[in-house]
């Protein structure tokens, strides 16, 4: 069973006071109506106030159209300058209706932030010049875009849009490079910042292994020949955690586990061959670092991803009361399982593309992004899914070190070279 969490600790620390007392974090918050973000700000509002002083404060907030009111309550609440969507002018009209209706009922009518929309908002909500931190919560390979605009900006970038690092890879990482800050990139997984927790345990020469673990999503124990029959609704009962369509579905068919994975190597620059999966259905366990004389150190925390969000927000601090800690007063079982890399070949499969480099990991992702799609209309059985993407992958030729343009062309030509698969 999971391990049973403790009512949270509302104390303060000299570390967070530290934070707090230097004048207020001021973050930019991207895909703030998702899950990632609606729990960043659950964060910021939990410790608004630390002896009195705000340790976080809100300057900018992006989201996508699907959730208007959402985002217009959230830039009430928080009083952001900047307030993007990705939709049309007329969204864009909308919101800003909406955002004063929200504001005259809350009694703030000298509230009036920018409000922009289009493809490249986020980018700009990302770049904002009062921005400290950028927390990037978006879905899917067009977070590649904000994130690089927030480095190049200089901020510090806390990312849970893994696919933004997955398809831009040395891009990335040599935008993070060159603001000079080495803790310019936070990962705000739960694995990877599991594993930035437990990496402080040693240095980077006393490191044998990375361990990633994995819950097995809803679909662990069942052979190639049983996912054959599984469905979209199948696909969307994950266990443990509450998250959208795409990444929910990737979790099912362990290609999210093989995107950090990757992500990992990134992250961490440890070679792929010395990156494990385990799988651990408890969820409690988020990731292992396992050194060079034998000893293991491990992060473990109930599933809640508030602990590492704030985390991620706060970094290097922890933030108090961020999430319940495990009870060690009550009994309780964690189990480890071998991956079966039959049934659920996508992590083995990514490792491949990662050696080969270049644009393959970004052909991976988009190509994935299709079949997930066309698995959700009801076109292609679940299995088809990493099958399309190792179809594709395997036609693909770009190597090298790609410019963004060239990491974009190849997605354009994955997504389509995808379409032209299924639609045998």
């Amino acid at each position: 069973m999971t391990a049973p969490a403790s009512s949270p600790r509302t104390r303060s620390t000299p570390e967070l006071r530290a934070l707090a007392a230097a004048g207020p974090r001021r973050i930019s918050v991207l895909g703030s109506t998702g899950s990632i973000g609606t729990q960043a700000l659950d964060v910021v509002r939990a410790v608004r106030e630390l002896d009195g002083a705000a340790p976080f404060t809100v300057v900018a907030l992006a989201a996508g159209g699907r959730h208007p009111e959402l985002l217009a309550e959230q830039a009430v609440e928080t009083r952001a300058a900047l307030v993007a969507t990705s939709g049309t002018g007329r969204d864009a009209a909308r919101l800003a209706r909406l955002i004063a209706e929200c504001a005259s009922a809350a009694g703030a009518t000298d509230y009036r932030p920018d409000v922009l929309h289009g493809p490249d908002a986020a980018s700009a909500a990302a770049a904002h010049p009062d921005a400290d931190l950028v927390l990037n919560g978006i879905t899917g390979s067009i977070g590649l875009a904000p994130t690089l605009a927030a480095l190049r900006a200089g901020h510090k970038l806390a990312l849970a849009n893994k696919e933004s690092l997955i398809a831009g890879g040395a891009l990335v990482k040599e935008a993070a490079a060159a603001t000079g800050d080495p803790d310019a990139l936070i990962p705000v997984d739960s694995e990877h910042s599991a594993l930035a927790q437990a990496l402080r345990g040693g240095t980077a020469g006393e490191v044998d292994r990375l361990v990633l673990t994995a819950s097995g999503g809803p679909f662990r124990g069942r052979s190639r020949a049983e996912l054959e029959a599984v469905t979209p609704q199948d696909a969307l009962r994950h266990p443990t955690w509450d998250m959208g369509l795409m990444v929910t579905t990737n979790s099912a068919s362990m290609v999210n586990k093989a995107l950090e994975v990757l992500e990992a190597h990134l992250l961490f620059d440890v070679p792929l061959e010395r990156i494990d999966v385990v799988v651990h259905p408890q969820s409690v366990v988020h990731s292992m670092v396992q050194f060079v004389d034998g000893s293991t150190i491990a992060q473990a925390s109930p599933p809640d991803m508030r602990l590492p969000i704030a985390l991620g927000l706060a970094w290097p601090h922890r933030v108090p009361g961020a999430a319940p800690a495990c009870d060690w007063t009550r009994a309780a079982e964690w189990t480890f399982e071998p991956l079966d890399r039959q049934a659920f070949p996508a992590v083995d499969l990514i490792k491949a593309a990662g050696e080969r480099g270049g644009t393959c990991p970004a052909v991976f992702n988009a190509a994935n992004e299709e079949a997930v799609q066309a698995f959700h209309h009801g076109r292609i059985r679940f299995p088809s899914i990493v099958d399309t993407v190792e179809t594709v992958l395997g036609e693909h030729e770009g190597t090298g070190s790609p410019d963004l343009e060239a990491v974009l062309e190849a997605e354009r030509w994955a997504r389509r070279r995808a379409h032209e698969v299924l639609a045998r």
